[in-house]
């Protein structure tokens, strides 16, 4: 949709709107262009005549230049029928552009849209993949609650379709359907299961995310794929998928991270669950921590899952001995993520607070207001009646240097209720309590 493509014409829109000095002189232009394709519309409908008006091998600019109106927030409704119209080329490229445009400029009570359905199931039964690849797109931009009955069939009959591409489409449309309804996919469980086991690891990736969001849901009723997941797990540690699932030498560290958040629904609260994740999340921590940030992001999740499932004290000590390598990086994100692993792990662990006590209050020096605001709600958290007069100094400290109302309100509140909650026993708390006053 490039190059040689597009008219000279195009180009000079597209040209003209970025150099353009004023939204006053964008409307002027755009007004223009819109006029101009509605002249190209009158003449191809009043003429059927190759030469004149919207010609064949014109019809998806014409689209193209209608989105990039619609994108500039001017109304292009006088072009949606053609939109509409090309759903049903026989020429592939027209087809997805027309798909396209109906998905961005349709709202999702637009009369249209059911216009579409019955060029949707024609297109899901071809026997073309690429034809069905592009139907499948269309649906999970389009689709309303009132059309999954219409479609979901031929959905379903796809996950079994010899295209891997197909396959991991469709798993993405009934992902979608649960979106929109989640008791329209009550009865693809099985189903869900055996893409879950596909020979291609992007429809299995695929169907990770409609599972992560059935797991949240109802997490009894998917303790039982706790196996799967630990051997999937497993065997993409080990290096088992494809090269090409690599990003920076770390296996498919996506895939990892969407297993590890299941992991952790399904995990909380119940030890014979989590008993079966404890070597799996071990052996991911180590194999992770290559010192590459896709690495830090796997290691990451791990704190959250191992702080989330039942507690197991060798994997909080991994977790809490890579935490404390983010919070002393000089890298203002990795401090970040740091900080919110260390007040994960201290909210129901507080015994890892004091190794890193002092790390935690230099994050206060930080210039970055955001890291700021995540240190004071752990140094909160952190407080107990050892270390509430230091840390009531050092926020008292703080607060007479803070010049953000809001942040000076945020420390206020922290001081006052760590005074509330150890006065009777810390007189200098008392005192910090009456200088904030």
């Amino acid at each position: 949709m490039s190059g040689g493509h597009l008219s000279k014409e195009f180009f000079e829109l597209v040209k003209s709107i970025g150099e353009s000095k004023s939204k006053q002189e964008e409307d002027r232009i755009i007004l223009h262009e819109v006029a101009l394709l509605k002249r190209k519309l009158n003449d191809v409908t009043a003429s059927s005549s190759t030469s004149s008006g919207l010609v064949n091998k014109r019809k998806r600019e014409f689209l193209i230049r209608l989105m990039y109106v619609e994108m500039l927030g001017h109304d292009a409704s006088f072009g949606y029928i053609k939109a509409v119209e090309m759903t049903a080329s026989t020429n592939l490229m027209q087809k997805r552009v027309g798909y396209l445009t109906c998905s961005l400029c349709l709202s999702p009570t637009h009369e249209f849209r059911f216009m579409i359905i019955n060029q949707l199931q024609r297109d899901l039964q071809s026997s073309n993949h690429l034809e069905v690849c592009a139907a499948l797109m269309a649906v999970c931009k389009l689709v309303t609650v009132e059309m999954v009955p219409a479609v979901q069939p031929m959905i379903l009959d796809l996950l079994r379709h010899d295209a891997e591409l197909v396959r991991k489409k469709a798993v993405m449309a009934i992902h979608r359907f649960h979106q929109l309804n989640p008791e329209s996919v009550t009865d693809v469980g099985v189903a869900l299961r055996r893409t879950l086991c596909d020979r291609d690891p992007s429809v299995m990736g695929t169907t990770l995310c409609i599972l992560h969001d059935l797991a949240e849901a109802t997490p009894t009723d998917h303790k039982d794929l706790v196996p799967s997941f630990v051997s999937i797990l497993k065997q993409i540690t080990e290096h088992r998928l494809p090269r090409e699932f690599d990003y920076h030498r770390i296996p498919a560290p996506w895939i990892q991270i969407r297993l590890l958040k299941i992991l952790a629904l399904l995990g909380q609260a119940d030890q014979q669950t989590s008993e079966g994740m404890y070597e799996v999340l071990h052996d991911v921590m180590r194999r992770a921590d290559t010192g590459i940030n896709v690495g830090y992001a796997i290691i990451y999740e791990c704190v959250q899952t191992v702080t989330t499932i039942y507690p197991n004290s060798t994997l909080l000590d991994a977790a809490a001995a890579s935490i404390s390598r983010f919070i002393s990086s000089d890298n203002h994100n990795l401090k970040y993520l740091g900080v919110t692993g260390l007040a994960a792990i201290v909210k129901d662990h507080p015994r890892y607070a004091a190794a890193h006590q002092m790390a935690v209050i230099d994050c206060l020096e930080d210039p970055d207001e955001t890291l700021k605001r995540k240190t004071l709600d752990l140094l909160y958290r952190m407080t107990n009646p050892v270390n509430v007069e230091f840390i009531s100094d050092k926020l008292t400290q703080f607060l007479r240097e803070a010049t953000d109302v809001f942040l000076r309100t945020e420390l206020v509140s922290r001081i006052t209720q760590c005074a509330e909650r150890y006065a009777p026993k810390q007189r200098m708390v008392h005192s910090d309590h009456d200088e904030c006053i």
